[in-house]
């Protein structure tokens, strides 16, 4: 999807990409805290930069995934994908390392999180299944309707040459 795949400038943006979605987390959570620690003005100084984070993301995404070369079902197969990485490699992994390492608290964490992102992909994989099935009917009624316009068209144009032909 990236116009420079491969590239060292692509690694870049996908980490500049995680970092800033990270910090987005981070200063969220961190102006949460700041909140039940009694002290508005810093949590909303959190939540403004988180939003700029959020800013930066996107500015980082937009080059990695050009909008101009985005449909909706692409969207779908890059969640897809992702949610399934989570669920089949990223996560499994984390938890057989929390598990050596005697992180419980860290384990029963990324197994709830590899289930939701096993939930995330099966929503994902519905919604595109009910995509190409609308794309399946849109073109069927498209096909009718061209049909319908073009007998229009031809009758019109018979009665057109009748007309000129009787003037």
């Amino acid at each position: 999807m990236s116009k420079i795949p491969g590239t060292k400038t692509e690694t870049n943006l996908h980490s500049a990409f995680a970092g800033e979605s990270m910090a987005n987390r981070k200063y969220l959570y961190f102006a949460k805290i700041a909140r039940k620690l009694g002290n508005e003005d810093v949590a909303k100084l959190f939540e403004e930069t988180a939003h700029q984070e959020t800013g930066h993301a996107f500015a980082h995404l937009e080059l990695m995934y050009p909008p101009a070369d985005l449909t909706v079902e692409k969207l779908l197969e890059l969640a897809i994908e992702g949610e399934l990485y989570e669920t089949n490699e990223m996560y499994p992994s984390f938890e057989k390392i929390a598990l050596e390492e005697g992180r419980l608290d860290a384990v029963a964490e990324f197994q709830e999180q590899g289930a939701e992102s096993k939930e995330h992909a099966e929503t994902f994989m519905a919604a595109a299944k009910r995509f190409k099935a609308l794309q399946r009917v849109e073109a069927y009624h498209a096909g009718r309707y061209q049909k319908a316009l073009d007998k229009v068209k031809d009758e019109a144009a018979v009665e057109d040459e009748q007309a000129r032909k009787s003037a």
